[in-house]
C-alpha cells in the first residue's frame, strides 16, 4: 500500500450481476484494508438489493439510458445525466457526501453522473472494463481516466485508443468475491452428497441458463451415466429447469449422480468440487472458472453484442486451460469426443488446472486494490 491512511473510494456499478459482483469483490478488498466504500446506482435495480445486502453505504442515481431505435430518449438521457451530475458535485461540495479521494466506475450508463462529478472536482477516477468488447459508457469516459483496468486482455487496443495521455492502462483481471474463491472442495461434495472421489461434471449457463446446453447434456445422458463414477451438476437456469428435468427423465437411481437445479447458491463450493464445466464465456463465469481453476469447455452466447464471450473465452483457451465450442458446434461428435475424452483423461485436466493457475486471476481484487491506492 503507498499511502497508509483511511480512503474513502466511490465505486458505480449497477445494471447487471456482470457489473455489480466485480464491484463488490473489490469493496470487499478495500474493506478490509481499513477504507471506506460508498457505492452509487439505481436503487431500483440488481445493485439496489445487493449492495446494501452486503453492508456498504448505498447512494442512488437516477439516470435513463439512450435507446437507438427512439432517438428523441437521447433528450431525456442527457436531462438527467446532467442533473444527477450537477447533484453530486453539489454534495460533495456541502459535504452531504463524503468527498471520495478517488472514484471507479465498472461500466453502465450509470456511472456517467459520478465519474463526471469527480473530474470535475479534481478527483481521481479509475475504469474497470469487464468484457472483451467495452461498452460505450467506459470509453466515453477513458480521456478523462488515471487508470483503465481490463478484465480481458481483447479490450486494450479499443480501451488505449480511447484514453488520455496521462490513462494507465493495465490488465487486472476480474475481481472475484471471497466468498467465490474460498470454495472447498470437500465441503462442496459433501454438501452436493457426492463422494470424495467421484468425478464431477459441473454445468451452467450463467443465470439465465443455456438452453441449448442443457439440450445437448441432456441428449449425451446414457453416455455420461455409463463413465463410473460420474456425477453431474446441472444448473439449468430458471426458465430452463423443468424442461431440462422432462427431457433427462431420470430415474431414481440416475437422479442419485445426475443433480439438477435451477441456480447455484453457494458458486464458491461448486465449483471447487468440479473436475472439469460446461459453461457460457459471460466475463463473470470465466473470471470464477479461472480464479478457481477449475478445467472448461466453454460454449459462448451467440446473440452476445459483438459476439464478445467468444473474446471473453480466448483468456482461458490461449493459455490452455479451456476448449471452446460455438453454439452451433455442439450438437456434433467433436463435442462429445471432447467431453468423454477429458471426463476420461485425468492428467490433460491436471495440465488445464495449471495453466489457469498462471492466470493468477484469484489476485485480480488485491491488484486493483493496489492500483487504486497508488492514484488516490
Amino acid at each position: 500500500m503507498t499511502d497508509k491512511r483511511q480512503l474513502t473510494v466511490a465505486i458505480a456499478a449497477g445494471g447487471t450481476a456482470g457489473h455489480v459482483n466485480p464491484a463488490l469483490a473489490l469493496a470487499d478488498e478495500l474493506r478490509d484494508r481499513g477504507h471506506e466504500v460508498h457505492f452509487f446506482g439505481e436503487s431500483r435495480r440488481l445493485e439496489g438489493t445487493l449492495v446494501p445486502k452486503e453492508g456498504f453505504p448505498f447512494h442512488p442515481v437516477h439516470v435513463t439510458g439512450f435507446d437507438r431505435r427512439r432517438p428523441w430518449t437521447l433528450v431525456t438521457a442527457l436531462v438527467h445525466l446532467s442533473h444527477e451530475e450537477h447533484r453530486l458535485i453539489e454534495e460533495f461540495g456541502s459535504g452531504e457526501l463524503p468527498m471520495p479521494d478517488v472514484a471507479i466506475g465498472f461500466g453502465a450508463y450509470l456511472e456517467l453522473p459520478l465519474m463526471r462529478a469527480a473530474a470535475k472536482l479534481g478527483i481521481p477516477i479509475a475504469l474497470h472494463e469487464q468484457n472483451s468488447v467495452p461498452g460505450l459508457a467506459n470509453k466515453r469516459t477513458a480521456k478523462s481516466a488515471r487508470l483503465i483496468a481490463l478484465g480481458q486482455p481483447a479490450a486494450e487496443d479499443v480501451m488505449r485508443s480511447c484514453a488520455g495521455r496521462s490513462s494507465e492502462v493495465v490488465f487486472t483481471g476480474n475481481p472475484v468475491r471471497s466468498s467465490v474463491l474460498e470454495g472447498d472442495r470437500s465441503r462442496g461434495r459433501v454438501a452436493l452428497g457426492i463422494p470424495q472421489d467421484a468425478t464431477v461434471l459441473l454445468v451452467f449457463g450463467g443465470s439465465l441458463g443455456a438452453r441449448h446446453v442443457n439440450e445437448r447434456l441432456a441428449s449425451l445422458k446414457r453416455e455420461l451415466l455409463a463413465i463410473e463414477g460420474l456425477h453431474v451438476v446441472h444448473s439449468t437456469g430458471k426458465n430452463g429447469y423443468d424442461e431440462t428435468l422432462q427431457a433427462l427423465d431420470l430415474t431414481d437411481a440416475e437422479a442419485s449422480r445426475w443433480r439438477v437445479m435451477p441456480y447455484i447458491d453457494d458458486m464458491g463450493d461448486t465449483l471447487a468440487a468440479a473436475d472439469l464445466v460446461v459453461s457460457r464465456a459471460g466475463a463473470s463465469s470465466v473470471a470464477e472458472i479461472a480464479a478457481l481453476a477449475v478445467p472448461s469447455i466453454l460454449v459462448p452466447y451467440p446473440l452476445a453484442t459483438a459476439d464478445h464471450q467468444t473474446t471473453n473465452a480466448r483468456l482461458l483457451t490461449d493459455a490452455g486451460a479451456a476448449v471452446k465450442f460455438s453454439d452451433d458446434d455442439i450438437d456434433g461428435d467433436a463435442f462429445r469426443d471432447e467431453l468423454l475424452g477429458l471426463l476420461g483423461d485425468a492428467p490433460h485436466r491436471a495440465s488445464m488446472r495449471e495453466a489457469a493457475r498462471g492466470l493468477a486471476q484469484d489476485k485480480a481484487a488485491a491488484t486493483l486494490a493496489d492500483l487504486l491506492e497508488g492514484i488516490a
